[in-house]
């Protein structure tokens, strides 16, 4: 029993150091493909300089803010100043532990997979609030502040929507609901009509989760110069980013693995399948980024409460329903 304990940890030891490293090495260059992306929307050329096509930009950057000094303001409370930027990392990670990249591939398959991959995902909004409290500027507080507004309000929707493939499928797996999918039928398209608007609406707050726009309120530049983060500087600021990086793409495959089959798909191997739907839902999560522009506070809090949360207390009733009648 101790030895299957021993190997159970081992492997997710090696599986969850890995799920990291191509994380981490994907944020970086991700940053990369959204500068470009936006070079391109906006009839420019970006990063061009360091390396081919300027490739290199993102490990340049990274000097950059390693050698920029650590700043921390004077009345700001130093501890919590401190652990705000890894904490917001770290959960933006650990949401990857569940992550099914193929049968078999994941750090931990958990029986509540959705619930801890959705915990997680909601315990975001409180180390950055904890950010703008501790950094003594009222400015950082009142972006902290829209931060917890806007992720308790959109996690109520996000968690309601990734319900509709645990009732259909009797499961709160990942790597079951993927395996049901493979078997059946993408969750995307089942039940019919369902299934696609609990898609949409997962989606939809999945952005507002990873302070997208057009939700990006809580950092809102030209209304609180950067939220939260005004007075981080080098490093810790980039571990914000980071972060946000990192979050976006686990939402991504958080989406792929609960609607769109996760690794199921033919001829190419299972993990290439989820890399792609991965990629092809951060490519649309980045158009969005660079087409709309920002709600308000009373729009972006009256489109998750008024339209929203009973949309999809409807399609949870309706997935409910459908099972109970056509099994």
């Amino acid at each position: 029993m101790g030895h299957l304990i021993a190997n159970a940890w081992l492997r997710g030891l090696v599986h969850g150091a890995l799920l990291i490293t191509v994380l981490m090495t994907a944020v970086a260059w991700i940053s990369w493909f959204e500068r470009k992306f936006a070079a391109r929307v906006q009839s420019r050329l970006g990063p061009t300089m360091v390396g081919p096509a300027g490739l290199l930009q993102p490990i340049a950057d990274a000097f950059k803010m390693f050698q920029k000094e650590d700043i921390i303001p004077r009345g700001a409370d130093s501890l919590l100043f401190r652990l705000a930027p890894p904490l917001t990392l770290f959960l933006s990670l650990a949401t990857a532990a569940v992550l099914p990249i193929m049968p078999g591939m994941l750090a931990s398959d958990l029986d509540i997979g959705v619930l801890y991959a959705l915990a997680f995902s909601g315990l975001l909004a409180f180390p950055i609030w904890v950010a703008g409290w501790s950094s003594a500027n009222k400015y950082a507080l009142l972006g902290g502040m829209r931060m917890v507004a806007q992720g308790i309000s959109y996690e109520i929707p996000m968690v309601l929507c990734a319900l509709v493939p645990v009732v259909v499928t009797g499961s709160l797996s990942l790597s079951e609901i993927v395996k049901y999918q493979a078997a059946h039928h993408w969750l995307v398209f089942w039940p019919p009509g369902i299934g696609v608007i609990a898609f949409v609406l997962f989606f939809t707050t999945a952005l507002a989760e990873s302070n997208r726009i057009p939700f990006d309120i809580p950092e809102a530049e030209s209304e609180l110069v950067a939220g939260p983060t005004t007075e981080y500087t080098a490093i810790r600021f980039g571990l914000f980013a980071s972060a946000e990086y990192a979050h976006s793409v686990v939402s991504c495959a958080l989406a792929s693995a609960l609607f769109l089959g996760g690794w199921d798909g033919p001829v190419l191997p299972p993990s290439v399948w989820m890399l792609l739907k991965t990629a092809a839902l951060f490519v649309i999560v980045t158009w969005v980024r660079w087409s709309l522009l920002r709600l308000r506070s009373d729009q972006l809090m009256a489109l998750c409460w008024k339209y929203l949360v009973p949309v999809s207390l409807a399609l949870v009733l309706g997935a409910g329903a459908w099972v109970y009648v056509v099994g």
